[in-house]
């Protein structure tokens, strides 16, 4: 398949990497669906960007990723690249979790993107498809705070390896992205100090000395979906100037 024919679903393509990977692949010439929870950013997502179509749902929600394969399925009846993007962070240490932080957390990162693939999985496995997992460099290393942020994205890492050998056989491949720091609205829960803080940790432990883009990380997973790459499978890309191996 050709970029130009190809059907992406992106999810949490409200913001972000979310937006910019949406964006990126459509000005590739590939049909998006934009999914999200809120229709006004998913609207100014698809905003002077042809190509990109709006789907409000939640993959943390009970038949949520059924529902959203199904409208899919209904508008396009096929599925060619899924990205799961959407993800939340709580941070908190860990003498003050809250046990509904924990499940939302897991709710999103984790079990929403497993059961969105397994019922998309049909669509991919006729489309000789492509999942790209958005995982993150932290998952990789401590991060005290964000604890359980963290476990969540280690586990997406496994499910990619894991999904990569189960689903070869079906011509499906399976990479992940494993971002740093990014210049993103994901953590617009903390105060003004404890961002701050949270970027200088972050600066100190990145060797290219900056935050990244959302185009950037967007750019890796483009490449990581495109058919020329269709004998990389089972891969968790650092896209994060070096924080991983510092």
């Amino acid at each position: 398949m050709t970029n130009e024919q190809r059907i992406v679903l992106v999810t949490g393509a409200g913001s972000g990497i979310g937006r910019a990977t949406a964006r990126a692949f459509a000005e590739q010439g590939a049909r998006v669906v934009a999914v999200g929870r809120g229709r006004g950013r998913l609207e100014a997502t698809a905003d002077q960007h042809k190509g990109i179509d709006v789907l409000v749902g939640d993959v943390a929600v009970d038949g949520g990723p059924e529902w959203i394969v199904a409208a899919v399925t209904e508008r396009y009846g096929r599925l060619d690249v899924l990205v799961n993007n959407a993800a939340v962070v709580r941070s908190s240490p860990l003498g003050q979790l809250r046990r509904e932080a924990v499940a939302e957390q897991l709710a999103t990162n984790l079990v929403g993107p497993a059961m969105l693939t397994s019922a998309a999985l049909p669509l991919l496995a006729a489309a000789r498809g492509v999942v790209v997992n958005v995982s993150t460099s932290i998952g990789q290393r401590g991060w005290p705070g964000s604890s359980v942020y963290a476990a969540t994205k280690a586990g997406l890492d496994t499910l990619t390896r894991s999904w990569a050998v189960e689903l070869a056989p079906q011509g499906v491949r399976v990479v992940a992205v494993a971002p740093g720091a990014i210049e993103t609205p994901i953590v617009r829960d903390l105060g003004p100090e404890q961002l701050a803080a949270l970027r200088a940790r972050q600066l100190a432990h990145t060797p290219a000395g900056r935050l990244g883009r959302p185009r950037e990380v967007a750019w890796a997973i483009t490449q990581l979906a495109d058919p020329a790459a269709e004998f990389v499978t089972g891969v968790v890309l650092p896209v994060d100037g070096g924080a991983v191996v510092a």
